[in-house]
């Protein structure tokens, strides 16, 4: 009985989908974490790969007969799976920044932990974000929108076709920009509660020089960090509303762009 019943010509095309839905899929969120099995992502990529080939194998380019025109194709679905799957990495590396920052104003920089997923030091609060946003992008269906649009990129790039433009270089570029807007946006009530607490703070030292305002400050500002920390949890979920309303637009436009 065979495992894949797939002809010898059909094992080329079959590979390069192949290699496009692991690199998509190995930059997901979630999927990325060191904690997920490699076995089990290969796994899930050869299912999904199975899934798409009957469908996807009548659209496919002619394949080159040298080793160098090989070479190609393969790099092409390498550089298509990282382009659609560092678009939707770079929101959460967003929501790791705004824990980081209001982790530092909190005081919690010194008290790093190991995150299991990337194998770093890493801040509570980021850690702490960046779970709660992977919750909240599983329970408004983000999944689906993902792979939905692994399987719409077959339908508007081609395997083994890939066109490369300005527009392509200026998105990933913008949407790096946009890590810190993110983290700005989403950290905003706890980033700024902290640094008025701050400016207080400073105040206080100024009037009343012979307080000793580090026993005072450490606990005050800890308090409110996660009062206000919890605000931004809140403004995550209004974000992330959002963020997926437009994902698919944002990831279809992309695939248009790199279409030959």
């Amino acid at each position: 009985m065979e495992i894949l019943p797939i002809s010898y010509q059909e094992f080329k095309p079959f590979f390069l989908i192949l290699i496009r839905v692991s690199v998509i899929l190995f930059m997901f969120p979630f999927f990325s974490a060191r904690i997920f099995p490699v076995l089990a992502k290969t796994g899930l990529a050869l299912i999904i790969t199975i899934i798409l080939f009957p469908v996807i194998n009548d659209k496919i380019v002619g394949f080159p007969d040298t080793l160098w025109g090989m070479a190609q194709l393969m790099i092409a679905e390498l550089i298509i799976g990282m382009i659609l799957g560092l678009l939707v990495q770079m929101f959460f590396e967003g929501i790791k920044i705004m824990g980081q920052l209001v982790g530092f104003q909190t005081g919690f920089y010194m008290a790093n932990i190991l995150d299991p997923q990337s194998g770093a030091q890493v801040s509570i609060l980021s850690n702490m974000a960046y779970l709660v946003a992977m919750v909240l992008f599983l329970i408004l269906n983000g999944h689906h929108i993902l792979l939905s649009a692994m399987k719409e990129s077959f339908e508007i790039i081609n395997v083994g076709s890939l066109s490369l433009n300005g527009q392509i270089f200026e998105k990933i570029m913008h949407a790096s920009g946009d890590m810190f807007v993110i983290a700005i946006k989403i950290g905003s009530p706890a980033i700024a509660a902290l640094l008025f607490t701050s400016v207080a703070f400073g105040l206080i030292v100024k009037l009343m020089p012979q307080m000793n305002i580090m026993i005072v400050a450490f606990p005050v500002k800890i308090v409110i960090g996660l009062v206000f920390f919890g605000i931004s949890l809140n403004v995550l979920l209004r974000f992330m509303e959002r963020y997926l309303g437009g994902l698919g637009s944002l990831l279809l436009n992309t695939m248009t762009w790199m279409k030959v």
